[in-house]
């Protein structure tokens, strides 16, 4: 639980600088930035394993779905959509994880579904307004196309970190490598399509992608899938929207964004007893 809680922080600073500095430039541009620098930061973890190609070939297309199409989507979503609002339309990936770790086990579990739908309904409470000046249903569907993929992501790096013989990083390093390469053959394609694909860019911007490439993507989704195979799936599925008050929190305090802070901590609340609930009778998963 404590990589999970470590990750959702870093995340939680992500919003609002990715709104403030990189919105407007090239989304799949900024996805691959950020892929790479993670891939880049793991290649030493990556030299260093002995994992089969059993291994490394699914782990290089999970990553392409859990890092690489999400990201872009995720990304994608910030034209149309203030930053808080991109951190509340995440509130569905907890339903996602259950729902599709119950169907790969062939099984209902209503303990972990209750659990999901208390987090969705703590984040709920925060999103729970009009939509403001700005905002547009084409971000919320490109979310949802985000949440799914990182939900699917999750839910299939526990298995396939079974099959690992514990070389957690060397795992995520392959993922990292994964999703930077379909980010860069998008940014390649993009341009024969006439696509600048740094246009725009400026001193702070590449600042915020060093610094985005390295904390909240090679670390935090080193962290969060760490995490991930330690816990139960209702667990995880509820940690999963942990992100969403703290996010909006960030953003009031550190960027000046406007939201109703009262709902964000009765969420908050809400969502802390969906772990509660969850983690007593969850089975952690040994290393």
């Amino acid at each position: 639980m404590v990589y999970l809680l470590a990750a959702s922080l870093l995340w939680a600073f992500s919003f609002g600088l990715i709104k403030g500095q990189l919105a407007g430039l090239d989304p799949v541009t900024v996805s691959c930035g950020r892929l790479v620098l993670a891939g880049v930061a793991f290649v030493p973890f990556v030299l260093r394993s002995s994992l089969r190609r059993s291994v490394v070939v699914p782990a290089l297309g999970l990553g392409m779905l859990q890092f690489g199409l999400m990201y872009v989507l995720y990304i994608y979503s910030y034209r149309w959509l203030p930053a808080w609002m991109v951190a509340l339309f995440t509130i569905f990936t907890p339903l996602y994880v259950v729902l599709f770790s119950d169907w790969l086990d062939r099984r209902f579990r209503a303990r972990h579904l209750l659990c999901a739908l208390m987090a969705v309904a703590g984040a709920g409470v925060v999103v729970a307004t009009a939509m403001p000046a700005g905002a547009d249903w084409k971000g919320i569907v490109l979310l949802q196309g985000a949440n799914l993929c990182f939900a699917v992501g999750q839910v299939l790096f526990v298995r396939l970190k079974r099959r690992a013989e514990g070389q957690e990083a060397g795992l995520l390093g392959w993922m990292y490598l994964g999703a930077a390469l379909l980010t860069l053959v998008a940014v390649v394609v993009r341009m024969a399509g006439g696509i600048q694909p740094l246009e725009g860019w400026h001193g702070g911007a590449w600042w915020t992608l060093l610094y985005l490439g390295l904390l909240p993507t090679a670390l935090g989704f080193y962290l969060w899938n760490k995490g991930a195979a330690r816990v139960g799936a209702a667990v995880l599925a509820a940690a999963n929207n942990l992100k969403v008050p703290l996010a909006v929190l960030v953003s009031w305090l550190v960027f000046g964004e406007e939201a109703a802070y009262g709902r964000v901590l009765i969420g908050l609340v809400v969502i802390v007893g969906a772990l509660y609930l969850a983690r007593p009778r969850d089975k952690v998963l040994k290393m």
